[in-house]
Order: C-alpha cells, then sequence, then structure tokens
C-alpha cells in the first residue's frame, strides 16, 4: 500500500518497545545495582527509512533487529545503590513516547480513511 503504511507500522512497533523499557525503569526504581536502558530508538527509525530506499532487490537487507542490541543503557548518575534511574526522567521519556505513539495511530488511521475515500469514489 506504501511506504508510509510501512514506516508507520513501524513507528508504533518502536513506541510499543520502548514503552516496555521505560516500564522496566520505573519498575526498578529501588532494585539496587539497576541500570536504566532505553531503546535507540532515532538509529533504529533512521535505519528503517533507509532501508526502505531500496532501489534493487538485490540490495541487502536487515528484516529484523535484535533489539537487546539497540538498548542503550543510561549513563546517567548512578545513586549510592548503583541505580541510576531518574523517576522524573523516565516519566518525561514515558510522555514523550505515548504522544509519539498517539500521533502515529492518528497518522495511520488518517490514511486509511483516506484510502477508503478514494476506493469509494472509484467505484
Amino acid at each position: 500500500m506504501g511506504e508510509g503504511f510501512k514506516i508507520l507500522e513501524r513507528l508504533i512497533h518502536l513506541t510499543n518497545l520502548r514503552h516496555g523499557v521505560i516500564v522496566s525503569n520505573i519498575a526498578n526504581v529501588d532494585t539496587p545495582g539497576f541500570i536504566a536502558k532505553d531503546i535507540k530508538f532515532e538509529q533504529i527509525l533512521n535505519d528503517e527509512i533507509i532501508e526502505m530506499r531500496v532501489t534493487n532487490p538485490h540490495h541487502i537487507k536487515n528484516e529484523s533487529y535484535n533489539f537487546l542490541n539497540m538498548t542503550d543503557e543510561g549513563s546517567g548518575q548512578q545513586w549510592i545503590d548503583r541505580n541510576n534511574v531518574e523517576l522524573d526522567m523516565e516519566v518525561a521519556k514515558m510522555t514523550e513516547n505515548a504522544l509519539l505513539f498517539q500521533g502515529a495511530l492518528h497518522m495511520l488511521s488518517t490514511k486509511i480513511k483516506m484510502f477508503k475515500n478514494a476506493l469509494r469514489r472509484q467505484q
């Protein structure tokens, strides 16, 4: 149906994965030695957009990512218990991620409505 659908699908999938990582960080805010993680979101999405621009079917494609290798361990200051989760930062990340997720869903919904309208007019 188009490159736009693929990008939006991937964006929704990535925001869902990032939500899980952020929730894990929040759940472990009091766990000694826990290091906060985050998905390298911009890098993954940029790689996906570049991959979708492949002009020849013989080009090498990376069909799936190993998301364990695509996580960033937070480099923030550690507390006495060697935990570096900052609750305020995690809540801010969650809010940003939720807005991105909602925006992608809205764009996808709008795109689907446009296709439906185009199909109705062709009949």
